[in-house]
């Protein structure tokens, strides 16, 4: 046998051995890992992590991830990563649910918007859009990712709850005039104008004496005739009385002589 075919056999076994046994040293492929022991051991997939490094005789042992945990990548790693809670007191929702080879995938919810990212631009923290005072106005409303920008209202104008900013009433157009000045939480105070309250008192105050004298009026009829007494029944006898007379009349009287 040649030297040249020895040398080629002798690179053969090389291969093979290199195959079966895990190489060791400062540098494995792109596949591999290296376990504590130094030596480089083929990765686990995605949604599995290593049981058990491999050895001389035999290779990396690997187990599922499971209980709300996953993998997304091959690797050498003995824990499987824990599933985004996406927790509803952090602003947050389900959008995707988590699975053993991806992460579960968080919204902001309505109202909220994200203060807090991870690396892969998935919101982790989310607050509650802030609610403008009264005598402010929403400048910009709040979306996903900014806060709402509230502005004071104008002189002039008011807002009570805190989102549109009105023009103070203008009393004149109604017929009224301005009893109290605005503010920016409150409209003005219109009333009744002066040429209306006085119509108005030109209307009373005949009604009013009119009434009154009704009144005194119907007072002193109930006056009157509650003084006249009314005549009372007399009970009839049956006969007809007569009229007594003295008896000095009597013997006064001439006798008739016969």
């Amino acid at each position: 046998m040649s030297i040249s075919r020895v040398w080629l056999l002798y690179c053969a076994v090389l291969v093979q051995l290199d195959m079966i046994i895990p190489a060791s040293g400062s540098k494995c492929g792109p596949a591999e890992y290296k376990s504590n022991t130094g030596q480089c051991c083929p990765m686990c997939g995605k949604g599995l992590v290593v049981r058990k490094d491999c050895t001389l005789v035999s290779s990396t042992s690997c187990i599922p991830c499971a209980g709300q945990t996953y993998m997304n990548a091959a690797n050498g790693l003995d824990k499987c990563f824990p599933c985004s809670p996406c927790d509803p007191g952090q602003g947050l929702y389900i959008l995707m649910t988590c699975t053993t080879t991806s992460n579960s995938i968080c919204h902001v919810l309505s109202g909220y918007y994200c203060t807090s990212s991870s690396a892969g631009n998935e919101c982790t923290f989310a607050l509650r859009h802030t609610l403008c005072s009264p005598g402010q106005r929403v400048k910009a409303p709040g979306t996903k990712t900014t806060d709402t920008m509230c502005e004071e209202c104008q002189h002039g104008s008011y807002s009570q709850h805190g989102v549109n900013c009105t023009a103070w009433t203008d009393c004149k157009t109604i017929g009224q005039y301005k009893m109290e000045d605005g503010s920016q939480t409150r409209d003005v105070v219109c009333g009744k104008s002066a040429e209306s309250l006085r119509n108005r008192v030109i209307v009373l105050v005949p009604s009013s004496v009119f009434l009154f004298v009704v009144f005194i009026f119907v007072l002193f009829v109930t006056k009157e005739n509650q003084g006249t007494s009314p005549k009372l029944p007399v009970e009839e006898t049956g006969f007809h009385e007569r009229s007594l007379v003295p008896v000095e009349e009597l013997h006064s009287e001439t006798i008739p002589q016969l």
